[in-house]
């Protein structure tokens, strides 16, 4: 088959560009002829990467011109199947990996003052993402969500019938994200962050610290036990968060490490993963955690929260700015991280990455054209 795919941009700590790159190695190994549309993404073996000029003088435009001109593309390259990664309007599948983008602007406006709501609206990136998802859901034929979450917002803000949305659950290399892990770097990521070996360590993995609710992580911490931990992994505003920390008489607890491209080794240091994100489609951090033999606990809005069967294999946090029920839970979670946390990898060893990439690819060979 020839088939395309679409993904904007680039990001090396990525889940939706690491799920990509998984399937395209897959598609390549099956010489298949696979091409890849994207403005900046990294040369792989045994893919056609086609760069799409965008203007880049501004956000509205760089999503409009993109649009555009992958559309000129796929017309030229008449491929068997598109599938899209992206908000676009020419794809024959169309992966919500990030979610509902409208279900995300309402949640945020929660947090923010009636000024800073307005600003949303008039905003011409968010309108223009608005458009194209609109039309995204309304011209594609299928529709791959990675949650029950994230399918019924599609269908509840844009009246998308449920038979032309497909359920398919991310991910994990559970070889790469192991206990085992353990036994190579916990002592040896300790002892790189000062952190003694029978100190309690949560762990909070991801970019966009407002959005995955770093401050409530931070804020639950006053009031656990002197001895807890919290280390930060990703990017963000650092300096705004470590003056929340010292704000809130925690800053001795909380460690910025920054994005790591082997967060494998932080998942080994750690006993538990808190993510009180305010929405995410389905956090592959969660699951990965999860792999890795760490009790976890998050939010009812990350579709992640729907294969944790609460209180044996994690945690769900019912309000995510709740830093008192968060550090209730934590405690909890603490003090069991072992059991609950080997039940955790249990659950986490029914999601293989291959077994996603396999029903994926499934769908996208019924896509032959004739």
């Amino acid at each position: 088959m020839k088939i395309a795919f679409i993904r904007k941009t680039y990001t090396p700590f990525g889940g939706a560009e690491n799920y990509l790159a998984t399937l395209l190695k897959h598609l390549s190994l099956d010489t298949h002829d696979v091409h890849l549309l994207s403005s900046n993404w990294n040369d792989s073996t045994g893919i056609r990467y086609h760069r799409v000029n965008t203007l880049s003088f501004n956000s509205y435009l760089s999503v409009r011109t993109f649009n555009a001109n992958v559309k000129r593309l796929i017309r030229s390259l008449k491929p068997d199947c598109t599938v899209s990664f992206e908000r676009t309007d020419c794809q024959d599948i169309y992966r919500a990996g990030d979610g509902c983008h409208k279900e995300w602007l309402l949640l945020r406006q929660e947090m923010q003052s009636p000024l800073r709501r307005l600003s949303f609206r008039l905003n011409p990136l968010h309108n223009a993402i608005l458009s194209l998802e609109k039309e995204c859901f309304e011209k594609t034929p299928v529709i791959v969500a990675n949650s029950k979450m994230v399918k019924k917002q599609i269908m509840a803000h844009y009246g998308i019938s449920g038979d032309r949305i497909k359920l398919i659950y991310n991910g994990v290399d559970v070889d790469r994200f192991t206990p085992e892990n353990r036994k190579a770097w916990r002592e040896e990521t300790r002892k790189r962050y000062g952190i003694p070996m029978e100190t309690p360590l949560l762990l909070f993995v991801g970019s966009g610290f407002e959005r995955k609710g770093l401050g409530t992580a931070i804020a639950a911490l006053s009031g656990l036990r002197n001895d807890v931990r919290l280390i930060v992994v990703g990017r963000g505003k650092t300096r705004d968060y470590a003056a929340l920390a010292q704000k809130s008489g925690v800053a001795d607890k909380v460690i910025f490490a920054g994005a790591q491209r082997q967060v494998e080794r932080f998942y080994a240091a750690a006993d538990v993963f808190v993510l009180p994100t305010i929405y995410d489609p389905f956090s592959n951090a969660t699951i990965e955690a999860m792999a890795s033999g760490l009790a976890v606990i998050t939010t009812k809005h990350n579709g992640a929260s729907e294969i944790i069967e609460e209180g044996v294999d994690g945690l769900i946090l019912h309000d995510r700015f709740d830093a008192a029920e968060l550090k209730e839970k934590l405690g909890k979670l603490i003090s069991e991280s072992e059991s609950i946390g080997d039940n955790a990898r249990k659950k986490a060893m029914l999601y293989p990455i291959s077994a996603a990439c396999g029903e994926f690819l499934s769908l996208i060979h019924s896509f032959k054209r004739s």
